[in-house]
């Protein structure tokens, strides 16, 4: 009798069993050249490649963008970012989310006004890489994020007014004092 954390020995069948597979005849004379496994090549081709697919949906075609959002606070700054290859529609439904956050939660420090302004260009590139690829389908077992509405039907992107105005204020009393 072994002990339960030692496997028993069951004669010479144990010692024929072999997990390295062994490379077929048509792939040991390309081992010289390429050092791919023979298991994920044609006998006659490259290696097998599989598109890149959308991070939470898994639909293809995808495109690896980076969605940015920024908080500005009165001391300091908090910046949040997003990778992954996206499809058309989850990508988009993640800068809109995104967006909208930057547009309400990223003006209100004494340096927020340059990292906002950078977050949603960032943003706005990666919507224009989003928009050129073509209508996808996720596989059936992922569901799909919903798109939400657009910027500006969120009643939360208007708040970016306040700081506008306050400049646009800021500015004009400037000019007036100035003549």
């Amino acid at each position: 009798m072994t002990a339960p954390h030692e496997p028993e020995s069951r004669g010479a069948e144990n010692e024929e069993f072999n997990l390295d597979y062994p490379a077929p005849a048509w792939h040991q004379a390309a081992e010289s050249r390429d050092q791919i496994p023979w298991y994920s090549v044609a006998p006659d081709g490259p290696p097998i490649t599989r598109p890149i697919s959308c991070k939470p949906c898994g639909a293809t075609p995808s495109a690896s963008v980076q969605i940015r959002s920024h908080l500005g606070l009165l001391l300091w700054m908090r910046w949040k970012a997003v990778d992954g290859p996206f499809c058309s529609h989850c990508g988009i439904a993640q800068i809109r989310v995104m967006t909208t956050k930057t547009l309400w939660q990223g003006w209100w420090g004494p340096l927020s006004l340059l990292a906002t302004l950078f977050a949603l260009h960032s943003n706005l590139d990666a919507y224009r890489r989003l928009r050129r690829l073509p209508q996808s389908t996720p596989p059936s077992a992922r569901p799909r994020s919903g798109m939400g509405k657009p910027v500006h039907r969120r009643p939360q992107a208007y708040v970016a007014l306040i700081p506008l105005c306050c400049a646009i204020w800021l500015f004009i009393s400037l000019i007036g004092s100035a003549s």
